[in-house]
Order: structure tokens, then sequence, then C-alpha cells
């Protein structure tokens, strides 16, 4: 090789050493300065009321006494879990917050349901648990009408029910139910929308998946998101809406992307309404070429942590805090259960938004566990 060329190519490699760096700051500052709008915008507050217009009372209400405890491991509760669905990253860490504090409490778990998104599942697994005569049922429907008469035995046969998220229809507060615990899912909604706003620019064309379904709660998440757009960022146009429903949401989610992404290949971003179909939305990127996508969520799975690690296509999400959700639940329940305590009809905690920029205390804040090693070996580079 000629001094030259050997030159030129020391200054290529240079030079792409230089380009990388210069892209690797740009999307940190971009990250960071996201991070900061939709921050600002959340300030702590929750901006979600309940599925009956109620404010949003603090977790704190749950706090129980050292004398109060004892008096709960003194009544021997027992207790079961009846999900909408299970097996992912949210899943785990509501259980988890739910199953650290009624041992704490005593309580014994006797069943945990997955009803996979089918109401008529969920029914058949409120009346199998109801034959164990819990004492405590806490619970998340998958179809809030669907389900009610379910969730009325449960009332009539005086269990004491708190719901995660949202109550069934047709149910009263204070008599039926103790307790909604949920996110601030408007405020999540409204979040990870400033995230992907200012990840591209304030400008262009953006495409959202949306829950099909009677959920109030991703009803709340897309409310946020959209009118967050639409009144906060006249430059940014949502030209495709496309409804996602199915019990293979990864697949599904992949296969609506892949049509918006190849319908409109001046798409700059993309919502999704949580963490498991934005794993269809980034498969369908990726099968499309387009890396350069944009990408925010609702929650903090493992999937999108990776991305946004990799900084590949997750530009940043807003996340539940559902260990402290479970948590609150337990206590909540016990404390109505044994005490005899009432308690606000909805009670709710912040979102919290993530980017890269914050996404090692995020996660440590979600679960109450370190980062995992590959996503934290990955922040590295």
């Amino acid at each position: 090789m000629s001094a030259a060329v050997a030159s030129l190519a020391c200054i290529a490699m240079l030079t792409g050493c230089s380009n990388s760096t210069t892209s690797s700051e740009s999307a940190e500052d971009t990250a960071a300065s996201a991070l900061e709008v939709a921050q600002k915008a959340i300030d702590g507050k929750v901006l979600s009321t309940g599925a009956n217009g109620e404010k949003a009372a603090s977790a704190d209400v749950a706090d129980l006494t050292d004398e109060e405890v004892q008096k709960i491991k003194d009544a021997h509760l027992k207790a079961a879990l009846v999900f909408h669905y299970a097996g992912n990253d949210w899943y785990n860490a509501q259980v988890a917050g739910l199953k650290a504090t009624f041992e704490e409490l005593g309580v014994e778990i006797i069943a945990t349901t997955d009803a996979d998104f089918s109401p008529d599942k969920q029914v058949s697994d409120i009346e199998t648990v109801l034959a164990q005569n819990p004492d405590i049922i806490i619970s998340i429907p998958t179809d809030a009408t669907a389900t009610s008469a379910a969730y009325k035995k449960v009332a009539e046969a005086g269990v004491t029910l708190v719901f995660m998220d949202q109550p069934a229809n047709d149910l009263e507060a204070g008599k039926d139910y103790v307790s909604v615990v949920s996110a601030d899912n408007y405020g999540n909604g409204v979040a990870s929308a400033h995230i992907l706003a200012n990840s591209i620019g304030k400008k262009g064309k953006i495409a959202a998946l949306y829950h099909d379904a009677d959920f109030f709660v991703t009803e709340q998440r897309y409310e946020g998101f959209k009118k967050t757009i639409e009144e906060e960022y006249p430059d940014i146009q949502i030209i495709a809406e496309k409804g996602v429903s199915d019990s293979d949401l990864v697949a599904q989610s992949q296969q609506q992307a892949d049509a918006i992404i190849n319908q409109n290949p001046d798409l700059a971003g993309m919502w999704a309404p949580w963490d498991v179909p934005a794993e269809g939305v980034m498969a369908a990127a990726r099968s499309a070429g387009r890396n350069d996508l944009k990408i925010t969520t609702i929650d903090l799975g493992e999937s999108v942590g990776v991305a946004m690690a990799q900084n590949q296509l997750i530009s940043g999400t807003s996340a539940q805090r559902p260990y402290d959700q479970g948590v609150t639940e337990a206590k909540i329940a016990a404390g109505a259960r044994v005490l005899g305590k009432t308690y606000p009809t909805y009670v709710a905690l912040s979102a919290l938004p993530v980017t890269r920029t914050n996404l090692k205390e995020a996660w440590s804040e979600v679960y109450h566990s370190d980062l995992p090693s590959n996503i934290a070996d990955l922040m590295k580079n």
C-alpha cells in the first residue's frame, strides 16, 4: 500500500469514527431533550381520572402501621389474583409486588389466573376462584362489560375486591369493590407523545396502533397521546390509525405496521399502546429496512429497554409502576378486609417518562431491581 493510500485509509477511518461519535452524541442530546419535555409535562402529577371521573388519590393512603400489620397477620387471610393476561414484564412486576406484600402481611395467595385477554375465560376463572373461598380478590377485567356479572358475584359472596387499573361496569365503588389502583394511563399517553414528537424534530408524519377493545386503561393512553399531538404539535400529522386486539398481539401489530410503513415511505414515527405491540412495530420496521423509524410506547419491558440501550427504533416510553401498584393493592385490600378501613375509590401512581438518558434509574424505580446485565452492557457501547 502506498503512503498516499495508507493516509487516505487512516483519514477515512478517523472520519467514520468521528461521524459515529457525532451521531451518538446527537442521539443522546435528542433523548435528553425529549425526556426533559416529557418530565415537565408530567411534573410528578397524575393526569388521569378514574373510570367514573374520580380525582386520583396518592398511594400513601395505603400505608399501614406496625400494629395494623400485626392485626392483618393474625387474620390469616387468603387471596386470589385474577389477571387479564400474563407473561409480560408488567405482569411479572405486578405479581412480585403483590406476593412480597402479602407475604409480609401473612396473606396466603391461593390462586393466580391468566385469562389470555378472553372475557369468557376470565368469567370461568372467577367462578373457579370463588369456589376456593378467598377473602380477597385482586383483579383487572379483560372487558369491563362482558365480565361485569361475574364480578357482581364476587361482591355478593362478600369477598373484598380491589381492581387494578379499571373497574368492571355497573359495580358501585365502596360497596361492590373497595378501590381501583392504577397507573396514570392518560399521563403515560401524554409523556409518550412528547417523546415521539421531540424525537422527530416536532414535524412529520406519524402513525399509531391502538387497542381495539373496551378497555379503559388503553383508551386513556390513546386519548392522552392523540390529544397531545393534535393540540401541541401542529406540524405533526397522524396519517394512519390501526387497531390491534388479537391474542397474538406481536404478530397482529407487525402485520398492521407492515402495511402502514410500506404505504408511507416518508413515515417518521409510530406509537404503540404498550410494549408488546411495540415489539411487532419494531419487527415491521426492521423488515422494511426502516431502522431510522422512531417509536414510542407505554411500559418498560426488556425488549424496549434493549432497543433504547442500542439507540435503535425505540426513542422512549412512559412507564407504569407495576411493582408499587401491587404493593398498594395488597395493603388496601388487607386494610379494608381486617381493619374496616375505607379508601378513596381511585388511587393512582404517576407516569415515569423514560429515554436512554434515564434508563438505568427508571428500571430500578419500576422493578425495584438493577438493570439486567445484557442491557447494562449495551449501555456501555
